[in-house]
């Protein structure tokens, strides 16, 4: 068994209202960055993973997001090892 440096990031799924991001954006431009065209805010979850794979470990990390870290109805994810962020999606 090896232990898995896994990264889970959980974004709101494209279309739904993001308020926290609205805002962000609204003082970005009014910043002087009007270059900025959208913002979106999602969370970073950092998991130690014990497995027997690489791919176990990320399935695990998938099997957890879809039960408990990421609202199925308004948010997307995206699993993979830390610093490498192309495993699963939602």
């Amino acid at each position: 068994m090896s232990r898995y440096h896994l990264e889970v990031r959980v974004k709101p799924r494209p279309g739904l209202l993001d308020p926290q991001g609205k805002a962000i954006h609204g003082a970005l431009r009014s910043l002087g960055w009007p270059e900025v065209d959208d913002v979106r805010v999602g969370k970073a979850i950092y998991l130690y993973v014990d497995a027997s794979s690489e791919k176990d470990a990320i399935e695990k990390a998938t099997a957890m997001c879809r039960k408990l870290l990421a609202n199925p109805v308004t948010e997307d994810f995206e699993v993979a090892l830390a610093g490498r962020l192309q495993g699963a999606r939602a």
